[in-house]
């Protein structure tokens, strides 16, 4: 027979025992959960590509084991001629998943302008970027970033450059894949611009991949605000650094916070495109101030 003190203290640990059961399982994975995820932007190492000094199909195992990134961006100029290789797509899905690395999406340029002015050269634009959407869709990935180019008035950009995003964000939507536009040059580089195209197309499936760069004249941080209501990404681009590690061109905790603030907590992806590191010390001066922004924001 089980004495008094220690029945005592058998339901006591039982007790809590039940307590413990009983709280939401997801409590502790929430407190756990990071602000925001990083990723590797293919196009940070796009010297070292393009040279041949690596291997576009390592690009998986080169993020992950030199930089310790568990998520890539890829970029579809590395890829030309690739796109319905089944054979090729199979290796690539094959070692971003023996490596532990997600797929994000892919960077498409060079297709044509999705707002041309002529009808059929807009159509033809659309059509192109339908071999990524298939790609994006088998390696896992949630979107492809196209460019929103046109000619035209101010307003005309904007109808063309709608009419075709949406004809293609119909297609993405049957694969369930986002097309998502990046601030990349022309009237896109404008946010006011860019988030009307958003509101025109209304669709649940497009939207934006803010550029902490590529605003031109517009102001970065006014833009990065206008344009996060659509992101679906958000691409930290980065050039040079100061002696505390700081990036000089962009304010990032001024930006990160624009960015928290409406609410998203997915991928922020490291794009250095600078000269005086090179591109491996780029990529990891990048990293470790995103870091130490996510961990003081954090806390």
């Amino acid at each position: 027979m089980m004495r008094t003190s220690g029945r005592r203290d058998f339901l006591k640990t039982s007790a809590g025992a039940m307590l413990a059961a009983a709280l939401p399982l997801h409590a502790d994975d929430k407190a756990k959960k990071p602000l925001f995820l990083i990723s590797l932007a293919q196009w940070s190492l796009h010297r070292a590509f393009f040279s041949k000094k690596l291997d576009p199909l390592d690009f998986a195992v080169i993020a992950k084991k030199d930089y310790d990134i568990d998520g890539v961006e890829y970029v579809n100029q590395f890829y030309k001629g690739k796109a319905k290789d089944k054979e090729y797509a199979a290796q690539l899905k094959k070692r971003a998943e023996d490596n532990g690395v997600q797929s994000v999406l892919i960077m498409c340029d060079g297709e044509g302008a999705l707002g041309d002015p002529d009808e059929k050269k807009r159509r033809q634009a659309v059509e192109n970027h339908y071999k990524w959407v298939e790609l994006a869709k088998y390696l896992g990935c949630h979107s492809i970033r196209v460019n929103a180019q046109s000619k035209g008035t101010y307003q005309e950009q904007m109808d063309r450059a709608a009419d075709g995003l949406r004809r293609l964000t119909e297609f993405g939507a049957m694969h369930e894949i986002n097309i998502i536009v990046e601030n990349h040059g022309g009237l896109s580089s404008n946010g006011e611009w860019l988030a009307g195209v958003m509101r025109k197309v209304d669709h649940p499936r497009c939207g934006t991949l803010p550029d902490f760069g590529n605003f031109d004249k517009f102001d970065r941080y006014k833009g990065v605000e206008l344009m996060m209501p659509f992101a679906k990404g958000v691409s930290a681009k980065s050039h040079d650094f100061d002696a505390q590690g700081n990036e000089t061109h962009t304010d990032y905790r001024r930006m990160m916070k624009i960015v928290l603030a409406a609410g998203y907590h997915g991928r922020v992806g490291i794009e250095y495109e600078g000269s005086k590191l090179s591109e491996p010390e780029g990529i990891r001066a990048t990293k470790r101030l995103l870091e130490r922004i996510r961990t003081e924001m954090s806390s």
